[in-house]
């Protein structure tokens, strides 16, 4: 079994922001992939969606903290249902790269990403990670950056093009 996380603040008002791009790619990735519905799972404090995703069972996981305390339930789901950390991906933004840009590591640093420290502190170092460039626009502060909504011309281009690959990366690297 495999776990897909996405980091993302699960209230109303960060629906579309730049640090949530990756609550848009999981719904996308739900419908493309025939995935159940998302449910909330109390004990796991996260909704969670199965399916099939290249020929092995994978989960969903949409945690419903704030995003530095995910790793609470995301080490709870890896511990019930035995999943090795190899078997577990984590899709998040990126301010240091340019808007649309994907990487995807084995073992990075967590760089500016309180979230990914967090897993890193709590969890381990090496795991997969996607990144995608969110760019940054410096006569903001990185926190009202993040939390700004995306651009109608960005949203298409995350839905046309970015989402498409990173499903493509997933294929290839997990």
């Amino acid at each position: 079994m495999k776990i897909i996380v996405w980091l993302w603040n699960p209230w109303k008002e960060y629906e579309k922001t730049k640090h949530n791009v990756w609550f848009m790619f999981l719904d996308y990735f739900q419908k493309l992939n025939k995935f159940s519905d998302f449910t909330f799972e109390s004990k796991f404090k996260a909704e969670i969606s199965s399916g099939i995703f290249d020929w092995e069972k994978t989960l969903l996981i949409k945690p419903q903290t704030y995003m530095n305390l995910s790793w609470d339930s995301i080490i709870s789901i890896m511990n019930f249902y035995k999943i090795d950390k190899s078997d577990f991906i984590v899709i998040y933004d990126d301010l240091s790269m340019d808007f649309s840009k994907l990487r995807f590591r084995d073992k990075w640093s967590a760089g500016w990403h309180n979230w990914i420290k967090s897993i890193i502190k709590h969890l381990w170092e090496e795991f997969k990670r996607i990144k995608v460039g969110i760019g940054f626009d410096t006569r903001f502060e990185v926190s009202d950056w993040v939390l700004s909504k995306f651009s109608e011309e960005e949203l298409i281009d995350l839905e046309n093009d970015v989402f498409k690959e990173i499903n493509n990366i997933l294929i290839k690297n997990f």
